[in-house]
């Protein structure tokens, strides 16, 4: 069964143009401690590595060929060490968390997993915007998942999550590396 927030994406990008990505979600934990958000693995499942509206590259786990399979290279901590949650809510400090980059956008902003729970579908998303308007926070911290993260920005409910509009009107589209390269 298709994790919902992924069907609703599938409603508004449409069908596939190609195969998604195949990876052993179980293996992947087994050798790196690593295990990810389950629609974010139905994602990854359905369309695969790829852009979003030619504006957001979304990575994958190492898929041979694809050019998009860069999210083991980001990784900078340890999966099987214990998260422990650290207080304070100043945005510059998200920073220095266990931070997974998952997603950048064409301007340069990057998306990332806030790993510091051991559930792996409760992770929030962070921002990092590279050009932030004066005044403007560069780090956004958003009480999302993968999949309602995309659909509110698609849908424009989610209020400057980059540093430029980043998507146009619908329609929108998703197109894997297979039709990229």
């Amino acid at each position: 069964m298709v994790h919902q927030a992924v069907t609703r994406l599938a409603a508004l990008l449409g069908e596939p143009g190609g195969q998604g990505d195949t990876v052993d979600w179980e293996e992947l934990a087994r050798t790196t401690g690593l295990r990810l958000p389950a629609d974010y693995r139905d994602f990854v499942t359905l369309y695969g590595g790829g852009e979003l509206d030619d504006y957001l590259g979304v990575s994958t786990p190492p898929v041979a060929g694809s050019p998009y399979g860069s999210l083991l290279d980001a990784l900078d901590f340890d999966p099987r060490e214990e998260p422990v949650a650290l207080a304070g809510t100043n945005p510059e400090d998200l920073e220095k968390r266990r931070l997974l980059r998952f997603a950048s956008s064409a301007n340069g902003d990057v998306v990332f997993w806030l790993c510091e729970a051991r559930d792996p579908d409760s992770w929030d998303i962070v921002v990092f915007k590279r050009q932030a308007r004066y005044g403007e926070e560069r780090w956004i911290r958003f009480d999302l998942g993968f999949g309602e993260f995309l659909l509110a920005t698609l849908s424009g409910t989610l209020p400057g999550p980059f540093s430029d509009g980043g998507f146009a009107e619908p329609p929108h589209s998703y197109r894997s590396w297979r039709q990229l390269v």
